[in-house]
């Protein structure tokens, strides 16, 4: 291609190729790393080893991937400490740091400092910023950019269509990053320091997700050491959820921060069984905390013996008074049941050796670790403090009607007792169903024995849906570092869903925490969540409507049929959305997702389960209702809201995962039903200021 020197687009594709070319040296570069003389044994050579892999594939060129998105032209040099150079210096803004052969950078990482005004700078506070430059991309090809002066304050600011454009290009495959499109709002809550906690009430198409993942890769890029150290996770609801949203951190540089669900934290035992809605929200409050903190200090009873310890020709005599205590005390300091265990014997050793001193002996330490495993030693912690297996405790409170009462006396109600334990007591551990209630139950016991490792960060994300019991096992998991929630209180869809968020970070052990909430929905058309909105008031009265920066309307219709149509309706408004760009969801309530796949088959519309990676060739897929949250589609076929409602437990609950149901598009929506609308939906509609 014949490069023009008067084309402004021109130029920036050279800049492009240049850049890649920069990016390929620079791999190049670490691939050609000769370690054989730098590494003093296999160990180190081996770790030297997995961190040039790691650079390797981090330095990648994603081919369908804009290598940057974004060019600042700076009235003034940002300052030495950020860049050098003269005034008017320009800034290309992208995904990573690219830098040419002589070390001076060719693309800026959009985490760094001078990139902070491509997100925040406008007409009425410019950061210095003359003119930001936005680049529009085709299959990784640049294809368009457009200018916004922000030197002339007395215009105003208007709406970007290449931004306009990203967000609302349709998609296929797993979520993108959103880095190109974030908004000062957004911004804020991206940097905001590691320090403190963060939680995002964010309305559906807000990019609070987004903003989660994006504030990961921030923390990782500006305290790197640290969190190398100390480790970073993302906590999602569910597997499809986790599959859906993880290539965004490899697209932002990242490539090791773990990923898990609630139930992999605490999968201490196999789970085969459910519990019924009510036994389920009794375990998860968080009252069975103190039940379990009764029931794992249960066992331990005070000496009525004393503890004779020989050694060589002379008896050491502690008083069983002397040991009770030594007990009180440590029961007292309110210690893990573990490490007080652990400290038991040492404090009767030393009891023991204060004796021998009086008695004109030297010991020292080795004596006294000695003392310590000395037989009558171990037997008196043994018989005092016995060593508790949380999985068995559990076993037991779930099991035995007396044991249970004398622990949650005072807490649970009898009927409460009754509603949680097992109706046919398990024979043992391996032949207990558990459920996913009872694993939580299991962690914190076994964080009462002893504590849970914690991470420098941790995100999670679908927060609203947690029970009490879940916020403290995510909480055991960051004690000592910060954490960012992600959620929106009128999508909570368990029976136990919290109901504010200082509640929820109270549990969390982070009440301390900054509530941020965004309204400003950059994904579902106007239009749609509009309409979903019109639930708010009976399923989150307290949240403010959501609205929509996005200009075009999207294509939104209901559509009611009789009962005999409806399976050919959905069909039909299936092979509507395929005939558009991007990717459909049939959305239905669960019971009707075996009807529903058999119809798609016989149709020879071939469907995907929720997670699986849509493609060019393959773009519907069948969702249940339960698994649609944090999902999106350009297209929603819905299928018959009552059913939705009605697959839930109580009216409130399936109201909310309609909510949930109808705010999974991003430029169409099709409402079908044959039953009549929940009331809620044929309201008049509020239109928003």
């Amino acid at each position: 291609m014949t490069t023009h020197a008067n084309d402004p687009l021109e130029r920036e594709r050279t800049h492009l190729s240049s850049s890649r070319a920069a990016l390929r040296a620079m791999r190049e570069d670490v691939e050609a790393l000769d370690i054989k003389d730098v590494t003093a044994n296999w160990v180190n050579a081996a770790v030297l080893e997995r961190q040039i892999e790691d650079r390797i594939t981090a330095l990648a060129d994603l081919a369908h991937t804009p290598l940057f998105f974004g060019r600042l032209d700076y009235t003034h040099a940002p300052g030495a400490e950020q860049a050098e150079g003269a005034e008017g210096e320009q800034f290309y803004i992208g995904r990573r740091h690219v830098h040419d052969a002589d070390g001076d950078p060719m693309v800026i990482d959009w985490r760094a400092p001078v990139s902070q005004p491509f997100y925040r700078a406008s007409k009425k506070e410019p950061m210095d910023v003359r003119m930001r430059r936005r680049f529009g991309y085709t299959g990784g090809e640049l294809t368009a950019y457009e200018d916004e002066d922000l030197t002339d304050a007395s215009t105003a600011d208007r709406a970007s269509q290449l931004l306009q454009a990203e967000i609302e290009r349709p998609r296929v495959g797993p979520m993108r990053d959103i880095v190109a499109t974030i908004q000062p709002e957004q911004d804020e809550i991206v940097r905001a320091g590691i320090g403190g906690t963060v939680c995002v009430q964010g309305a559906p198409g807000t990019g609070k997700t987004a903003v989660g993942l994006h504030r990961v890769a921030y923390l990782l890029y500006a305290h790197r050491e640290r969190l190398a150290r100390t480790g970073t996770l993302v906590i999602g609801p569910n597997r499809s959820f986790l599959h859906y949203i993880e290539q965004v951190l490899p697209a932002l540089g990242e490539l090791n921060v773990a990923q898990a669900t609630v139930d992999d934290l605490v999968a201490h035992v196999e789970v085969r069984g459910t519990d019924r809605a009510e036994a389920a929200r009794i375990k998860g409050d968080a009252r069975m905390a103190e039940v379990l903190r009764r029931a794992v200090r249960s066992g331990v009873t005070m000496p009525e013996e004393s503890v004779v310890v020989v050694r060589g020709s002379r008896r050491w005599r502690v008083p069983a008074y002397e040991i009770e205590e030594i007990v009180r005390e440590l029961l007292g300091r309110d210690i893990r049941y573990g490490a007080a265990r652990e400290a038991l014997p040492q404090r009767i050793a030393h009891a023991v050796l204060v004796r021998m001193e009086q008695a004109g002996e030297a010991p020292d330490d080795r004596v006294q670790d000695a003392v310590a495993r000395n037989a009558a030693v171990k037997a008196a912690v043994k018989a005092v403090w016995p060593a508790v297996d949380p999985v068995k405790l559990v076993l037991r409170l779930l099991s035995d009607a007396e044991f249970l009462a004398e622990h949650a006396d005072g807490v649970l109600s009898a009927e409460e007792q009754a509603e949680i334990l097992w109706a046919k007591p398990a024979r043992g551990v391996k032949s207990a169903k558990w459920s996913a209630a009872d694993a939580v139950l299991i962690d914190e016991a076994a964080d009462l024995v002893a504590r849970t490792p914690s991470l420098g960060h941790v995100v999670l994300d679908e927060a609203q849906d947690l029970s009490p019991m879940q916020y403290r096992a995510v909480g055991r998991r960051c004690t000592t570092g910060s954490a960012t929630i992600l959620g929106d209180l009128a999508q909570g869809t368990t029976p136990w869903a919290t109901a504010s968020w200082q509640e929820a970070l109270t549990h969390l052990g982070k009440p301390e925490a900054a509530v941020e909430e965004l309204t400003q929905g950059f994904r579902v058309p106007r239009e749609v969540i509009a309409y979903a909105s019109r639930l708010l008031p009976a399923i989150a009265p307290g949240l403010a409507e959501a609205t929509s920066v996005r200009e075009a309307a999207g294509d939104f219709a209901v559509r009611a049929v009789s009962g005999g149509e409806l399976d050919a309706a959905v069909v039909a408004a299936c092979r509507e959305s395929l005939e558009r760009e991007g990717s459909t969801g049939l959305i239905a309530a669960d019971a009707r997702i075996g009807a529903l796949g058999a119809l798609l088959t016989e149709a020879g519309l071939p469907y995907l389960a929720p997670g699986e990676e849509t493609t060019a060739e393959a773009r519907l897929t069948l969702v249940p209702a339960s698994l649609a949250k944090g999902l999106e589609y350009d297209y929603v076929v819905l299928d018959e809201p009552a059913a939705v409602v009605a697959g839930e437990p109580d009216e409130r609950t399936g109201l909310r995962r309609l909510y949930v149901a109808l705010t999974r598009a991003v430029s169409g929506l099709t409402v079908l039903h044959a039953e009549p609308l929940p009331g809620q939906l044929t309201q008049p509609l509020h239109a928003p200021e």
